[in-house]
């Protein structure tokens, strides 16, 4: 089905195309600039510039109250922290000069809620007129921060449920919290509507595993119950042995989605086993959309979703990277070979504001090379020590060598 046009372009008398100055801001073209496009079947799509900061990621800290079987926190040797206030006015001084203001994502590896002066970061955030998400596990989602969370204007607030009854739950989360969390989520729907507010909205993230890919629809099901109008399906990252036998994406492909106004669910790459097959078609029951653009045979997928979008990555130290797998090193399986991704960053909020950053030469070199994405083809070859770890690899690439990046292949994705 083609979706119905959002406008229309001129074409003046000399054959060129005139963008509107809203249009042209959003994308972040310039007089001068070029712009790239893909040609999809008869579709021509048009890219947001790499230069447009659309979404900036933060983490307010990389502390978590669950100890979650997924985590890469299990599995690395780093010393935690929190973002302190100097460094998060460093973020806000760099925010006032981008226009129109980038997304906000509160975010990362740790339990934004956690964080004691979130509510505060949000309100300061929101007074630049960003729009604002946040993700959390909803355990500490009191009644307090619910209010708090809907009087400094969250837009989203995405909740991780990775089962729809306390057993299925506890075996991903290795917490008994999951009638504490929809109580949380329930109260916060009813002092949103009390006040006569629908932010913020509520998006559910499920991340697939073969243990658990039979409640994706019951999980859907739950969070229609809640209110939620966003969904985001990914695979798991295997960072143990474990996880390993848990990957549902070793031959993912799918058939095209289709199209709605109704509560949309976005599915990674994934393989079509039966347990799989069936939850997908119940799923379908549900009501929602399923947007299956990463099942799609021949489906551009290789490209860096996170530059896609616009969008740099701040950890909790002032740490600037291109993405937010990048935040951290960690450890993850590439079929059966251990896979190290170094940690990489553009540089620290301690030393160089946001913007001197997100123009240096260096970086906008790496928007453009992630755009275009030419790095050797490990997910599908993987046969070489160049694809163990993100270093180098056999295109002459250096760190970050993204050809082993499962983000970029669609099968793992962040909301």
């Amino acid at each position: 089905m083609t979706p119905r046009p959002d406008g229309w372009l001129e074409v003046d008398a000399r054959g060129n195309l005139n963008l509107p100055p809203d249009l042209m801001a959003e994308l972040g073209l310039q007089p001068g600039g070029r712009a790239a496009y893909l040609i999809e079947g008869g579709d021509v799509r048009l890219l947001r510039s790499t230069d447009r900061l659309a979404r900036v990621y933060i983490e307010p800290t990389d502390l978590c109250n669950l100890d979650c079987a997924t985590c890469m926190r299990n599995v690395w040797d780093e010393t935690p922290g929190w973002m302190q206030p100097d460094i998060f006015q460093r973020v806000l001084d760099g925010l006032k000069h981008f226009s129109p203001r980038p997304l906000v994502f509160f975010g990362g590896y740790g339990e934004p809620l956690a964080h004691p002066r979130l509510i505060e970061m949000i309100r300061q955030v929101r007074e630049l007129g960003a729009p604002v998400e946040l993700i959390s596990n909803g355990v500490l989602l009191d009644e307090a921060r619910s209010a708090a969370l809907i009087d400094a204007g969250v837009d989203t607030l995405w909740v991780s449920l990775d089962g729809a009854t306390p057993e299925s739950y506890s075996d991903v989360r290795l917490a008994e919290e999951l009638p504490h969390v929809l109580d949380n989520l329930n109260r916060l729907r009813k002092l949103r509507d009390r006040i006569g507010s629908d932010r913020p909205q509520l998006g559910i993230a499920f991340v697939a595993m073969r243990r658990n890919i039979a409640d994706m629809p019951a999980v859907l099901r739950l969070g229609l119950s809640l209110g939620a109008r966003r969904f985001s399906v990914s695979n798991v990252l295997a960072h143990t042995a474990e996880l390993r036998a848990e990957e549902l994406y070793e031959r993912s492909q799918y058939e095209p989605p289709e199209s709605g106004a109704r509560p949309a669910v976005d599915f990674p790459r994934i393989d079509f086993s039966p347990a799989v097959g069936a939850a997908l078609a119940e799923a379908q029951r549900t009501g929602c959309t399923l947007n299956l653009d990463g099942l799609t045979p021949g489906k551009r997928m290789k490209t860096c979703p996170f530059i896609a979008k616009g969008s740099l990555s701040i950890r909790w130290d002032g740490a600037v990277s291109p993405c937010l797998p990048l935040l951290h090193g960690h450890d993850s399986y590439l079929d059966d070979h251990l896979r190290r991704s170094h940690a990489y960053t553009v540089g620290n909020l301690n030393e160089r504001d946001l913007p001197d950053l997100w123009l240096d030469p260096t970086y906008r070199a790496l928007r453009e090379r992630l755009l275009d994405f030419d790095f050797s083809p490990c997910v599908t070859c993987n046969t070489c020590e160049n694809s163990y770890q993100n270093v180098e690899d056999c295109f002459g690439n250096s760190l970050p060598a993204c050809g082993g990046c499962l983000w970029a292949q669609g099968i793992i994705q962040c909301p």
